[in-house]
């Protein structure tokens, strides 16, 4: 009695508790999407989803238990004795599910309908219940693969559907683990000893897991209702290409739970009368009754009718075959594997509509009820030849005595589309023949580039960050970013490009500038190094809130001791805030109060504008204090919404405490990657943030706050037809987004960069007020957007390949490239992309006035198998010409040195190889740093810088610049002395003198001479 009323109080707190947590989660989210300006964007996702989960949970729920119920209804009593007798009326009458004495023992003669004998019984019923195992570890994986997925992830993968195939792999998959195997076979064992119960249950577990599957895959659902046309149509089907975008993968997830639904329901149904009666204990099944065959007659039906979807949407899946010797469809798959999926749709229709006729027009006698199970049996004999007989002997026999000749014009679709599909048809391909010429008047020419190259990697100069401009434990570098600045300079440190005329007279003075390439690093808070013993809940929460400052490095220059230089650093610990190397820098850069509520690794949530002062930034033995006053947060100085967000965060301190204010505000997901991926998960974001320092506060011009994060944000699928999906699973990619986020404010902004996109015109088409155009950006943060890495390390791994536009070189693979390896450290390791200020030879420049330097990320290629330089290739950041991509093909028959033989050239000069070796003694190691291919004019440099640091209390110097050009190699402390080493011209010597006989000189060293030359 008690135990009962105990668990239904058990119950009913677990309800409550349950009912309070999802509601606590969708009120804190409501007031943060409104803070962050987004909040329909969240409330048509929640819309989306809900109604997602209701129909698919519902119709779920209710077809299975509906069935399951009426085939309770239909099925044989427990009772039922079957013996060979003659069969009578009263037999007649027991066979009807209208008789009214179930419960009674009877002798029952044979009848009409065939017996199922034990031997053939317990294989089907076991099979049966196996295939039911086999759907629940199938949809069972999927289920948990998305639940343990971040909420927030971008487009999921349309997972495998329940087809002929799935069922061979995962019986594959179960042969070799013993506890997944012994799993499926206990659920198909407990299935035939407690039917009832099981199929029942499973019937509701199903529901909840097809609604969690299609819950996940929102996005798809909205697209599928906003699709663009991409004006472009692909060759097999001549369907636009938003139909594989924006439908297929719609069409796909409808099967995958169809499929389900209506598979499970049929062999449920199908078990519950197979072992009604206690047919496996009396060792016979006497046989379908004329309701149960009408009632399984209608479930196949249904269950053909999804199959005939099933392949109809085979068809279109072939331009993602893997079959043939290219992506997409192939010769196999469109001359043997296309025609019988269409028979097999065509045919599964007609039994579909012969199983639904027989339903609704039911006669317990028909005709043609022997042809179809011959249909049947035939349509499984298809089924098997179509995906493996018919296929292998096409591809053995006809394909690959042949290959070229039949697959040429497959492997034209499958290049011509990736390269559309990747934006490789964009680039402009140039070929281009070092000449080796290059003199020190072209290095002076090219001024800016030369004074642009970087020396100072990311690497080496994080760590000497970390231990000069830290400060204190708690505040990190957490990464370091490039980025170029246009800076005041006194125009007689400028040295002249070209001879110069007599200036003209100017109505205004212009300021001389410079564009310099400069490493930029956000001082952020750490809270993970705050001493142990001081990690409270006021410190985690209240007082360490924000991190301080940044700093500024040119690339090229070296301060005192290999260290390197600043504009930007220290805390100042005046209004000032930091430390500028000079008034010209700090004209040019704008500082203002720099603080970094939020960042990439400011991973806590904050309370603001409490009674307990937050710790601004030390300034001495003593601390400066701050309290916020930006627009980020939400207000929680009422009761009930801190209660609301202390079951939110699972943070009781927030009600226990008594240092709030009515005007307190909790900072949630600070962390930009979260906060942009919490706003828009159907986008696909850069792994690296960078950090811009720009007077861009349009929005709150009171404020002296110019810190930001921009993020570049990526529209992908896979399912663009044809194109090569590689290793990164996905075929369609586009820079279509640029984000915006401001470090003190928190404000989050959206700007379209690519206004060609479809996939972005459809999420902008379902968020109408979501995307900005890009020339809304303000013009000072516009001229920090940059081509971002890992779009152009997609790009570049696809170019490896899709380089080759002719088929039989394709198919050849004879022209295949590869990204070259470099020496870092000590280690070989693939050369990453890396940005330079320089002029691309053979282009148009920018603009006169900013001059023919440029933006540019370079990535160079050597052939496959060989170290020789191939090409290279360029993309540009500046103005206009953002976005285009410039790839130069150097020529095959002349040897341009590659990255390897470069380091090679380095590692095996004696002179430079004896140096390296003395610094890599005990307690102390050289770092070859990346080594960079600049093209100068008609010439490429080879620059290499060489650090030095202590294996302990790493402090990173640079010791030594390596140019290599043509047939030299220096090595010097600057880079200014090794290119005078390089291009400097030889000096002839001068003759010898020979001081007179008479004068007196000191007596010479035994074997030198008296002659100086």
């Amino acid at each position: 009695m008690y135990w009962k009323w105990g668990f239904r109080l058990l119950i009913v707190f677990l309800g409550l508790w349950l009912l309070l947590d999802l509601g606590s989660r969708l009120g804190a989210e409501i007031f943060w999407f409104q803070e962050v300006g987004y909040l329909q964007v969240f409330l048509l996702r929640v819309v989306t989803r809900g109604v997602l989960w209701i129909v698919v949970a519902g119709i779920t729920a209710a077809y299975l238990l509906l069935n399951l119920a009426l085939a309770q209804r239909l099925k044989y009593p427990r009772s039922l004795k079957i013996e060979k007798a003659q069969l009578n009326s009263e037999l007649t009458n027991f066979l009807s599910p209208d008789y009214p004495r179930r419960n009674e023992t009877r002798i029952l003669a044979p009848q009409r309908f065939q017996p199922l004998k034990l031997r053939w019984l317990l294989p089907l019923t076991l099979v049966l219940s196996l295939l039911i195992g086999l759907m629940l570890a199938h949809y069972g994986q999927i289920a948990v693969l998305y639940w343990h997925s971040p909420v927030n992830q971008g487009i999921l993968p349309i997972p495998a559907l329940f087809r002929p195939e799935t069922i061979w792999q995962l019986l594959r998959q179960i042969v070799f683990q013993v506890w997944y195997l012994g799993l499926i076979v206990g659920v198909a064992i407990a299935i035939l000893i407690y039917p009832q119960f099981l199929l029942t249950a499973i019937a509701v577990l199903f529901s909840p897991i097809f609604a969690f599957i299609l819950f996940r895959h929102w996005p798809k659902v909205l697209q599928y209702f906003h699709p663009t046309l991409f004006n472009s149509t692909e060759p097999l089907f001549g369907q636009d290409i938003s139909f594989y975008v924006f439908s297929l993968p719609f069409w796909e997830l409808l099967e995958l739970w169809l499929m389900g639904l209506c598979l499970y329901g049929f062999v449920a149904v199908t078990l519950t009368y197979l072992l009604s009666g206690d047919s496996l204990s009396q060792g016979i099944f006497s046989g379908f009754s004329p309701q149960q065959q009408r009632h399984l007659y209608s479930m196949a039906g249904l269950l053909m009718l999804v199959v005939a979807l099933s392949y109809w949407l085979s068809r279109y899946e072939l331009v993602y075959s893997t079959r043939g010797v290219s992506y997409g469809a192939s010769y196999t798959d469109v001359t043997a594997q296309l025609p019988t999926y269409t028979v097999l749709c065509i045919l599964a229709v007609a039994i579909a509509t012969y199983l639904l006729w027989r339903t609704f027009f039911w006669k317990p006698q028909s005709q043609y009820r022997p042809l179809m199970f011959y249909g049947l049996g035939v349509y499984l004999i298809m089924v098997a030849a179509a995906d493996v007989v018919v296929p292998t002997v096409v591809q053995y026999l006809i394909v690959q005595p042949n290959e070229l000749q039949r697959e040429q014009p497959y492997i034209q679709r499958t290049i011509a589309l990736t390269r559309q599909a990747f934006d490789l048809e964009a680039i402009d391909a140039r070929t281009f023949n070092p000449q080796g010429r290059l003199t020190e008047a072209n290095i002076q020419k090219n001024d800016l580039t030369i004074r642009n190259i970087r020396l100072w990697d990311q690497r080496p100069l994080l760590e000497t960050n970390r231990q000069l401009q830290q400060i204190r434990p708690y505040y990190r570098f957490p990464d370091a970013d490039i980025d170029r600045y246009t800076l005041v300079t006194d125009i007689t440190s400028r040295r002249p490009a070209a001879p110069q005329k007599p200036p003209e007279p100017q109505p205004e003075p212009i300021e001389p500038t410079e564009r310099r390439q400069v490493l930029i690093a956000g001082r952020e808070l750490d809270y993970s190094a705050v001493p142990q013993e001081a990690q409270t809940w006021v410190n985690r929460h209240l007082i360490y809130t924000h991190g301080f400052g940044f700093t500024v490095s040119p690339v090229n220059t070296v301060g005192p001791g290999g260290l390197p230089e600043y504009f930007v650093k220290d805390i100042s610990g005046d209004s000032s805030a930091l430390t500028t190397s000079n008034e010209a820098i700090r004209d040019s850069i704008p500082i203002g109060q720099p603080r970094i509520y939020y960042g990439e690794i400011t991973n806590t949530y904050v309370m603001t504008g409490t009674k307990v002062r937050e710790l601004d930034y030390p300034s001495g033995s003593d601390n400066v204090y701050n309290s916020y006053d930006g627009l980020g947060g939400v207000e929680i100085g009422s009761a009930w919404r801190r209660w609301l967000f202390a079951m939110y965060l699972k943070d009781w301190q927030m009600v226990l405490t008594r240092d709030f204010l009515p005007e307190t505000k909790v900072l949630v997901r600070r962390n930009v990657k979260e906060r942009i991926q919490a706003i828009a998960p159907f986008l696909k974001f850069d792994s690296d943030p960078y950090l811009v320092a720009a007077a861009a506060n349009q929005d709150f011009p009171s404020n002296p706050s110019y810190l930001y994060w921009i993020v570049d944000a990526y529209t992908t699928s896979d399912r663009y037809p044809y194109s090569d999906t590689g290793s990164d699973g996905i075929n369609y990619i586009r820079n279509s987004i640029k984000v915006v986020i401001d470090a003190y404010h928190g404000t989050v902004k959206f700007y379209i960069a690519d206004q060609s996109d479809p996939i972005i015109a459809t999420w902008s088409a379902i968020f109408p007020n979501m995307f900005k155009p890009l020339s809304t950006m303000p013009v000072n943060l516009r001229s920090h957007t940059r081509y971002p890495v890992d779009f152009f390390k997609i790009q570049s791994e696809r170019l490896m390949t899709y380089h080759m536009t002719d088929p039989q070189v394709f198919y050849n693979r004879e022209d295949q490239w590869q990204i070259p390896n470099e020496i870092y450290g000590s280690e070989p390791r693939p050369v990453e992309p890396y940005y330079l200020i320089t002029s691309l030879p053979t282009v148009t420049f920018v603009s006169a006035a900013q001059g023919r330097e440029e933006f540019i990320l370079l990535l160079p290629y050597t052939p496959r198998q060989r170290t020789n330089l191939i090409a290279w290739l360029a993309a540009r950041s500046d103005g206009k010409n953002y976005g285009r991509l410039v790839l130069y093909v150097f020529p095959k028959e002349r040897l341009v040195y590659g990255p390897e033989q470069i380091e090679a050239r380095i590692n095996q000069d004696p002179v430079i190889s004896q140096q390296i070796s003395l610094w890599n003694r005990q307690g102390s190691r050289a770092i070859q740093g990346n080594l960079l291919v600049i093209p100068i004019e008609q010439s490429l440099l080879y620059v290499e810088p060489i650090y030095l640091e202590a294996t302990q209390n790493s402090l990173p110097t640079l010791v030594r610049v390596v140019v290599a050009y043509e047939n030299r190699i220096v090595m010097a402390q600057t880079l200014k002395q090794a290119l005078q080493g390089i291009f400097k011209p030889e000096v002839t010597p001068a003759p010898a003198i020979i001081r007179p006989f008479e004068e007196a000189a000191p007596p010479a060293p035994l074997g030198k001479s008296k002659v100086k030359s």
